[in-house]
């Protein structure tokens, strides 16, 4: 697939002002800038994140009022749940919350909703079940926000929720005790991107400021903020960034038994940053609520015994196994049926149905639309008899839950974010809503979104590659959006002859190139295909760098991400290279 390079416009004045005050390179700064960083102090904060710059948890809105509640509960001696979506942030959210509040309080319980039966959210199921065990207080985590009748319902039952979310509210806030979630209108928390698992750090430490508990015991689950802050995609900075700097320091040199037992398991190097992550850690506890229950991950996130810890984390690697082969082949069936089906690759926008596709994988699946055919994707399975469940994937730039929302009329409920979305539907309205969806996505969309694009921060030459200078951008982490591994373009590099495939398989192209007199070296991951514009002749590539150790030696290499024939690219139009 064609990608187009887009390199990062320069405030060449705020780079030479910034030069000026750190003293360092202005590839550096230029980096900096494009980060937002333009000053000295903001530097500092973003070189030296700091606990002491977390904000105080009593600007968030209702947290007096949840405080205030759950305070009341505990002196009455009343039954309480922890309640957290089945995904990663859900269930790190419950994991949290209850951990903590375990120690002070013990008449607590923790509630995952089953994906199957009871769907995403709050459901009418557990408010049942809470009203039977003699429950009067919820905290819901990372879910909540949209509940309005699920809330009415537990009011008419005696039981109060507290909501702690972090999606956008409708037009209505819930007639909760307390809604605590940064993008309500009226909320005035100067940071509106933390998790689920983020909002219920800060009750915690709302928790702990009041009642004068040390903040070691709330700094201690950071690594489970972390999981959430990598696994839910959110921008990497402000606060995020401050609890993400943190939970990875924790995750490396003392995590909770379930995490470290998730870590030997599945052999994510170390030490970890944010993509181990994302590819080790987060599919094994989301393989949890797709292919069992979410409560399996919180029993393996909550376990305070190593034997037992491994345990549950082999469960759930077992879990993870399975899932992996169900998304291959509903994957597979999926791309046979848009590339035999000219309608369907002519459409902007794609959304298949299939009621025997297994409901625990579909988001999975739709992301692997995005990879193949980089267009916005839904992929829906059958709920019920009466209804289909799905789960909706975007390209860079399109608000794919907007476009969802012009379809309200003929949905049951949906949510999510700009990226990503769920929905429940009649599986008689699935035709007119692909219909009407389809309209949408090709009145709004525009094309060059239908074009993967790659940012680049800059153009580097081979004699930057230095040590010290990859030691330097690795003080840029952690990585994550807003905050990407920098990404460099070369222009002009020649094969040596000494380029070539590589991989059991293989499928990857090892590069060995020079330029100015100097040599580099590349390995470009599943691009073997594109040996022929790299051998023998002059090519461009985009990069990350990355430290490649071998028998002691150490060098910087780059990550290929492309590689294109060079050209004389003459004047830049609109920063697209």
């Amino acid at each position: 697939m064609e990608k187009r390079w887009i390199l990062g416009k320069t405030n060449q004045d705020a780079v030479t002002a910034l030069k000026d005050e750190l003293g360092v390179s202005a590839i550096l700064c230029d980096l900096l800038v494009k980060r937002g960083i333009t000053t000295y102090d903001q530097a500092r904060d973003f070189f030296r994140p700091s606990l002491e710059k977390l904000h105080d948890p009593m600007l968030m809105k209702d947290m007096d009022k949840a405080l205030d509640r759950l305070e009341a509960g505990m002196r009455n001696n009343e039954r309480i749940m922890i309640y957290g979506d089945y995904d990663v942030d859900g269930t790190t959210a419950v994991s949290l919350v209850y951990g903590f509040f375990k120690e002070f309080y013990y008449n607590l319980e923790h509630y995952i909703p089953d994906r199957y039966e009871e769907g995403y959210g709050i459901s009418f199921q557990s408010i049942d079940y809470a009203q039977k065990e003699g429950i009067s207080l919820i905290i819901a985590l990372d879910c909540g926000i949209k509940a309005l009748d699920k809330i009415e319902y537990a009011k008419e039952r005696g039981i109060d929720f507290i909501i702690g979310d972090h999606h956008r509210p409708g037009d209505t806030l819930p007639n909760a005790v307390a809604v605590l979630d940064p993008k309500r209108e009226d909320c005035t928390y100067p940071y509106k991107e933390l998790t689920g698992c983020g909002i219920g750090f800060k009750l915690v430490q709302a928790f702990a400021q009041r009642n004068e508990i040390p903040f070691e015991k709330v700094s201690n689950l950071l690594d489970l903020v972390v999981v959430s802050v990598a696994a839910d995609i959110v921008p990497i900075t402000g606060e995020n960034r401050i609890l993400a700097y943190y939970g990875i320091r924790r995750l490396n040199d003392k995590p909770r038994p379930g995490l470290r037992s998730l870590i030997e398991l599945s052999g994510a190097k170390r030490p970890l940053r944010i993509s181990e992550i994302v590819f080790f850690l987060a599919p094994r506890i989301n393989a949890a609520g797709r292919m069992d229950s979410g409560q399996a991950a919180v029993q393996l996130l909550i376990a305070q015994e190593n034997l037992s810890a491994f345990l549950k984390a082999d469960t759930l690697d077992v879990h993870n196994k399975e899932r992996r082969e169900i998304d291959k082949s509903i994957t597979e069936e999926a791309l046979n049926l848009i590339s035999d089906s000219e309608v369907l690759m002519n459409k902007k926008s794609i959304v298949l149905y299939d009621e025997n596709w297994h409901k625990g994988v579909i988001g999975i699946v739709a992301s692997r639309m995005i990879e193949n055919f980089y267009k916005p994707s839904i992929i829906l399975t059958s709920a019920d008899e009466e209804y289909a469940a799905g789960s909706a994937r975007s390209v860079k730039g399109f608000d794919i839950y907007n476009a969802i929302a012009e379809c309200e009329p003929l949905l049951e409920q949906f949510g999510g974010h700009k990226y990503a979305a769920g929905l429940t539907i009649q599986k008689v309205k699935i035709p007119e809503f692909i219909e009407r969806f389809e309209r949408i996505v090709a009145e709004t969309i525009e094309e060059n979104m239908l074009t993967p694009e790659i940012l680049v921060d800059a153009e580097l030459e081979v004699e930057h590659m230095t040590l010290n200078f990859y030691k330097i951008i690795e003080q840029f982490e952690p990585f994550g959006p807003s905050n990407l591994q920098p990404i460099f373009v070369t222009k002009g590099l020649r094969d040596t002859g000494y380029s070539g495939i590589v991989g059991q398989n293989n499928q990857h192209l090892k590069i060995n190139a020079t330029k100015d007199g100097m040599t580099v070296n590349g390995i470009a991951f599943n691009q073997a295909h594109k040996f022929d514009i790299v051998k023998n002749q002059y090519f461009d590539v985009c990069y990350s760098l990355e430290l490649n150790e071998w028998r002691g030696n150490r060098n910087v290499q780059m990550t290929i991400k492309d590689i294109k024939p060079h050209e004389d690219w003459g004047e830049r139009v609109n920063g697209v290279l």
